[in-house]
């Protein structure tokens, strides 16, 4: 099973592939989708959406996994993320891979065991499952890797939107 993760954003996406081959995981790629600061919201939304086609082109996933909006307090902020999920849910649907949904504790608690762990725990953990020479970077690409772990542990919330 081949999973690609995204921590959406309208600045910064990071995304990360994984693949299960039996019960070893594997690093396939990891990076992040980057828009221009001045770039008006709706170009920013329409690159993403480019970029993500591109990724699931080029990398064949059998599925996408998202993580959930969590924000509490700047709700500016929460609605450009959410605006960039949305695009990333669109784009995964329309090629009709199924969609995981995880909240950041769940991506925590299926990569390091503990909800409430650090970025770094997840950055470490992401390295030694993935087997990885140095820590996985930037943080929004490590982000990426983990929710795609995550929907390979087959933490529940799992939409097929065939």
């Amino acid at each position: 099973m081949r999973v690609l993760g995204f921590d959406p954003g309208t600045a910064i996406t990071g995304y990360g592939v994984v693949e299960r081959r039996g019960s070893r995981l594997y690093h396939i790629a990891h990076g992040t989708i980057s828009t221009p600061a001045g770039m008006h919201f709706a170009e920013r939304l329409a690159m993403i959406f480019a970029k993500a086609q591109a990724l699931i082109a080029r990398h064949q996933p059998d599925a996408v996994a998202l993580e959930k909006l969590y924000f509490s307090q700047n709700v500016t902020t929460g609605i450009s993320v959410a605006q960039a999920r949305g695009v990333l849910a669109l784009t995964a649907a329309q090629a009709g891979k199924p969609i995981g949904e995880f909240s950041p504790l769940e991506v925590k608690g299926a990569v390091v065991g503990y909800g409430k762990a650090t970025k770094k725990q997840v950055q470490e953990m992401v390295k030694v499952l993935l087997n990885l020479d140095e820590l996985p970077r930037p943080d929004d690409a490590a982000d990426g890797l983990a929710i795609a772990i995550c929907q390979i542990h087959g933490c529940p919330r799992f939409r097929d939107p065939r």
